[in-house]
């Protein structure tokens, strides 16, 4: 489903007084992905977008913390997360402002914030990567269980889970399953010698690579590499009848509370959730999920249907992240 840019612009341009302005955005999504869309908007508005990118060593975290320590004098405007955790964690130390968009309707309501804090969109899937020269069909793991398995002894791989999607997914799981039967989790994984990487992206190119049979990742750094034409198949993890399902993670924008263009920052929230822009990053290389239900799957991106998603209360997320960092930064990052 595509919508004319021409109609958009349009649209912004006639609700919105004119005259030239900015946004400052502190974005998690990377550059080649997320400008794009800024140089859209720019063009259909006037308002020049000011972004500030994450480092892939802290991923979300120092984005969120430049906004906490600039709190008394806020220099962002919205935060564009590319996971949900962060996003929270700043709503409760009351960082955010409510806004509520026009195109909010459009969405479930899981994928937005019921007080209108933040709103969700364009996810990625927490997937299993799987080495098809390495590991048959018939044997390919298909639960994130098998990171425990003995089979899969110093054969499997995640990325270092105090960081970016594969912290939000850890956050989840004790949510979802209460502490002791998370830590008991990722007591097997280290057990089990998981391979522990810097991102999800240094886990896409190992099981490519054949370094390991398979990880765990997300859906944008592996069809990547499947679109490179390596060796690899995605699993979409823990579809059986008695299974939680895969883990869907959502982009998330929120306009920061005192931000220097009020403004400007729901117009460019607006824009963000328009349906042509979760088409354009649906029908891209990162391959992101539209949460929109009226628009359909990425094409290129091999998914089940219907595809069996696990149920997540990310505000319960959010409460057990800061004990659950504490216990896995001492797991994977002590003695």
């Amino acid at each position: 489903m595509r919508w004319p840019s021409l109609l958009l612009c349009v649209t912004l341009a006639g609700c919105w007084a004119s005259g030239p302005q900015e946004v400052v955005v502190y974005t998690a999504l990377d550059s080649e992905f997320s400008v794009p869309s800024f140089d859209r908007f720019t063009a259909a508005t006037g308002i020049t977008v000011l972004p500030k990118f994450d480092a892939e060593s802290t991923k979300t975290i120092g984005l969120a913390e430049a906004i906490i320590a600039e709190r008394a004098r806020p220099r962002c405007d919205v935060f564009w997360n590319n996971e949900i955790l962060h996003t929270l964690r700043l709503k409760r130390l009351g960082l955010l402002d409510v806004y509520i968009p026009p195109a909010a309707k459009n969405f479930p309501l899981a994928c937005r914030d019921p007080k209108a804090f933040w709103h969700g969109f364009a996810a990625r899937a927490r997937v299993l990567v799987v080495n098809t020269a390495l590991v048959p069909e018939k044997e390919r793991p298909a639960s994130i269980h098998a990171l425990a398995s003995p089979k899969w002894k110093g054969r499997a791989a995640i990325a270092k889970p105090l960081f970016g999607t594969t912290a939000t997914h850890a956050a989840c799981l004790f949510a979802a399953w209460g502490d002791q039967r998370a830590k008991d989790f990722f007591h097997a994984l280290k057990r089990n010698n998981v391979q522990v990487l810097s991102g999800n992206k240094q886990v896409a190119l190992s099981v490519a690579a054949g370094r390991v049979a398979f990880g765990v990742t997300d859906t944008d750094d592996a069809l990547i590499e499947l679109q490179k034409g390596r060796p690899i198949a995605i699993v979409w993890p823990d579809q059986g009848p008695n299974d939680s399902g895969t883990l869907l993670i959502p982009n998330t924008l929120a306009i920061v509370h005192g931000g220097p263009h009020r403004e400007a920052a729901r117009r460019l929230v607006d824009y963000l959730l328009s349906p042509e822009v979760e088409t354009r990053l649906a029908e891209g290389p990162s391959g992101q999920i539209p949460l929109n239900p009226k628009l359909i799957p990425p094409p290129q991106l091999p998914m089940p249907r219907p595809l069996k998603t696990m149920t997540v209360d990310f505000d319960a997320a959010a409460k057990k992240w800061d004990a659950a960092s504490e216990f896995l930064r001492a797991e994977f990052t002590g003695p």
